[in-house]
């Protein structure tokens, strides 16, 4: 069996502080495969660039043109952290048999890449980094993490649990992936529909080398929307649910009234009437802004823009300028300069 040619795609939004230990240990781990001949000599690294505004690509561009190992891919813009780890995926699958996702913050632990490859070669088609416990969160994150994994189960997503992107993809998967044309992204519910062989590796996440997290509460909460409302339906249907269940309760109380005005025991009075209409005012707020959600989706998917445009693609540079194929020396490269 010849030795697969491996591609770790690593998205990057200002990440300067942490890019270049990155790079080192990144690199330290390909050249480690190949010396033991598990991955073929054309395997490299991809840093996508999405729209940083500090020194990241700048970083990733040296790199590119002195190491043969180094490639980059630079975004027009800022798109989004599910589209810049697509554009990653879909330009490496061109030169790639398999291809592993990690963050540039290296909190994923890239020593189990090995395993990834072990699994690919037994015939897995994805390999599913699952964190084993999340000691190095704090209590909130946590908590919420969990519920959240938990909340998208009962709302019939297939989700794997604790697993956010850190994973491996052969050539065929990224492939039907590609097929997915929908342009609100949530890969972590999207891969486990492709429906090719997959199994999981088991992990523990560590801390942050540098810099700041990209994933502050906020973001959090639009990423965990953002899965809800892509994937099911559920919230419309409960909001609905409510719906019916204030009809049947006012026509309830309503009976209830009218018994009380027959039997003279009624008094007048402003409270129960300024509840009611604020409580179903609320509801009605919260049914138009969820409604609108999804339409705003079906909206963004009617008008089909790409997800992502190139700037600047290092390989493709790299081929043109020297006129060869991948694998050129690290000495050809500095010609460039």
């Amino acid at each position: 069996m010849s030795k697969p040619v491996l591609t770790i795609v690593v998205p990057c939004y200002n990440e300067e502080e942490v890019l270049e230990t990155t790079i080192k240990v990144l690199e330290t781990k390909i050249t480690q495969f190949i010396n033991n001949n598990i991955v073929s000599e054309k395997s490299n690294i991809l840093f996508v660039d999405d729209g940083s505004r500090d020194g990241t690509w700048s970083i990733i561009y040296k790199e590119s043109l002195y190491n043969s190992k180094v490639n980059g891919l630079k975004l027009a813009r800022n798109v989004g952290h599910q589209h810049a780890l697509y554009a990653g995926l879909i330009t490496a699958k061109n030169s790639a048999d398999c291809v592993v996702s990690i963050d540039a913050d290296l909190q994923d632990d890239e020593t189990i890449i090995v395993e990834f490859l072990q699994k690919f070669n037994e015939g897995f088609d994805i390999v599913y980094g699952v964190r084993e416990k999340r000691d190095t969160d704090h209590y909130f994150k946590k908590t919420t993490a969990e519920a959240f994994y938990k909340f998208m189960k009962k709302l019939g997503v297939n989700l794997i649990y604790n697993h956010a992107d850190f994973r491996l993809m052969s050539r065929r998967a990224v492939e039907e992936l590609e097929k997915f044309e929908e342009v609100n992204l949530f890969l972590r519910g999207i891969v486990p529909l492709i429906g090719f062989p997959s199994t999981s590796v088991y992990y523990n996440r560590k801390e942050r080398l540098a810099g700041e997290t990209k994933y502050p509460l906020r973001k959090m909460l639009s990423f965990a929307f953002e899965g809800i409302t892509s994937f099911s339906i559920t919230p419309i249907r409960f909001v609905l649910f409510l719906g019916f269940l204030s009809f049947f309760t006012s026509i309830l109380f309503g009976t209830y009234f009218i018994s009380l005005k027959f039997l003279g025991e009624t008094e007048t009075g402003w409270t129960s009437l300024i509840t009611s209409i604020w409580l179903i005012g609320g509801l009605q707020l919260i049914a138009i802004g969820l409604i609108g959600e999804y339409i705003g989706k079906i909206y963004k998917e009617s008008k089909r823009r790409p997800r992502y445009s190139v700037d600047i693609d290092t390989l493709n540079l790299k081929q043109s300028l020297l006129g060869r194929n991948i694998g050129s020396s690290e000495s050809d490269h500095r010609e460039l300069l």
